[in-house]
């Protein structure tokens, strides 16, 4: 049997919880390059996902700590519902993405990996992308190293 690596993965898995929310940033943008934070507006911000599903897998979420949407204001809805707009034309425009799936989880039992912070998720997808990768060896195959996906798009969002 063939085994195809990702040793990556194993870093998450088994690595201590994060002492500090990663969605809280501050407005110090000299650790945008690091934090992965591709595009910032006034309430909210994009940032990669470390830890993608696809190639150019996006989190939207609002600057202010919260874990329920029902505590966003207006503007906040306003703005991470543009950026998702704006996120998914950067990931044609960059990835030739042909779809997406958008979504949200609330709460552990919905499936949040970090449910103190909310963030949107939005994976771009190719037709036929889902091979028995996933199904079979629980491997997501990445087609490009995340540093050159987060430079095309940083360059698409400025």
């Amino acid at each position: 049997m063939d085994r195809l690596w990702a040793p990556w993965r194993l870093q998450y898995i088994q690595g201590p919880a994060a002492e500090d929310c990663i969605f809280c940033i501050g407005a110090d943008r000299t650790e945008d390059p690091e934090r992965l934070v591709v595009a910032r507006g006034e309430s909210c911000y994009v940032m990669m996902n470390r830890y993608p599903y696809s190639n150019g897998h996006l989190l939207v979420s609002p600057y202010r700590h919260l874990a329920d949407p029902a505590d966003l204001e207006v503007p906040e809805i306003h703005e991470l519902h543009h950026l998702m707009v704006r996120s998914q034309a950067v990931l044609r425009d960059t990835c030739a993405a042909e779809g997406f799936n958008v979504g949200w989880n609330f709460g552990q039992a919905a499936g949040a990996g970090i449910t103190a912070h909310i963030h949107m998720h939005i994976v771009p997808r190719w037709a036929g992308d889902t091979n028995f990768m996933p199904i079979l060896a629980d491997t997501r195959v990445i087609p490009q190293h995340i540093e050159k996906t987060y430079s095309l798009l940083v360059n698409a969002f400025s």
